[in-house]
């Protein structure tokens, strides 16, 4: 059985969007979803929801930069991590590192942009 993640999927008109409001700081764009379940077969139930807000950004000044995002009225994951966006990453660095950068240095509220989400199944 295939392996992978739910989530939900930025469209690219939303991408855009998000980046005239907030420049990439690295080199690296990734700016590609946003994980709910990790390591779940194909098949498992997708998120309901369709939209959410970027409530939040986080940069460690070392090359991970992500936004954080509430969905439901809640920016917590049901393993416990943090709804984001992983934003931007400079060289070496893994998109896994948000999770990291997020519990270590917290996060810093903006002003909530609302944005369409497309629910999605994602294979490892």
């Amino acid at each position: 059985m295939r392996m992978g993640y739910t989530g939900w999927a930025l469209p690219e008109e939303e991408r855009a969007r998000l980046l005239t409001l907030v420049p990439a700081r690295y080199e690296r764009l990734i700016a590609h979803h946003v994980t709910r379940e990790y390591n779940v077969p194909e098949g498992h139930p997708l998120p309901a929801a369709t939209a959410g807000d970027v409530v939040g950004v986080v940069d460690d000044g070392e090359g991970v930069q992500a936004l954080i995002v509430e969905i439901d009225g809640t920016t917590d994951r049901p393993d416990g991590s943090t709804n984001h966006i992983t934003w931007s990453l400079g060289p070496g660095r893994q998109p896994v590192e948000s999770n990291s950068v997020i519990a270590g240095y917290g996060w810093r509220p903006v002003e909530p942009v609302t944005i369409r989400l497309e629910p999605r199944f994602f294979p490892l």
